[in-house]
């Protein structure tokens, strides 16, 4: 159980820091920096990385496609969940870190609805004319999740040895290649990337406290 209570500690630091860092996004070096003279947090900070990086369309369309990769892979998972329903014939007995890995799918789409509706910031760039609101990255928060629990899946799941390690490296790349490249493509702010980063891996490590739980308590 100690191992249990350290994935619970962890995660509970994670939302206090991401807690923390949007109070500061919110409230420390707000100034009008964004495009249409929208208000930005830390925005001393943000412009420094924006303006050192640029905009990138070529990163944009690839984290476009990695995006999608993640979803499907979400997807496939639903969907084993779904055959284990069928064949099993009792949502009781579908394998119970499936049912909680499609638990947390609905707290993170929870997550980017509430955030798409609640603007702490606009993107650094207009989108077809338009403001965009932009924090956190839902596109990192989105990949940081679903690959993270996917590499903890097909660890636990896959027997091959070499197709194991594959799909953990593929997943791992789609990961990187997703957080660096939204950075890079000039859509979010740098603040947008980290409290991303910040809030799915703090879901990630309370899906692991709840899988390990389990685990512990099972008879």
């Amino acid at each position: 159980m100690k191992r249990v209570k350290k994935s619970f500690i962890c995660s509970g630091i994670l939302f206090i820091l991401f807690a923390v860092f949007t109070f500061m996004v919110i409230k420390v070096d707000v100034s009008a920096a964004g495009p249409n003279r929208s208000m930005i947090g830390l925005s001393a900070i943000n412009k420094f990385v924006f303006d050192g990086l640029g905009v990138s369309g070529i990163w944009y369309k690839i984290t476009e496609v990695l995006g999608a990769i993640a979803l499907l892979t979400a997807f496939g998972f639903g969907v084993f969940g779904l055959i284990q329903l069928i064949k099993r014939k009792s949502l009781f007995k579908v394998d119970k870190d499936i049912l909680l890995l499609g638990g947390f799918y609905l707290i993170i789409i929870a997550v980017y609805v509430l955030f798409e509706n609640l603007t702490i910031n606009y993107r650094p760039i207009l989108i077809d004319g338009n403001l965009e609101a932009s924090f956190p990255s839902t596109h990192t928060m989105l990949a940081v999740f679903i690959m993270s629990t996917a590499i903890y899946q097909f660890h636990n799941r896959i027997k091959n040895k070499n197709l194991r390690y594959s799909a953990e490296a593929l997943s791992s790349i789609v990961l990187v290649l997703t957080v660096v490249g939204r950075l890079l493509s000039g859509v979010h702010w740098f603040t947008d990337i980290v409290s991303g980063v910040l809030i799915s891996f703090a879901f990630v490590m309370l899906y692991y406290a709840f899988v390990k739980w389990l685990r512990a308590v099972r008879p």
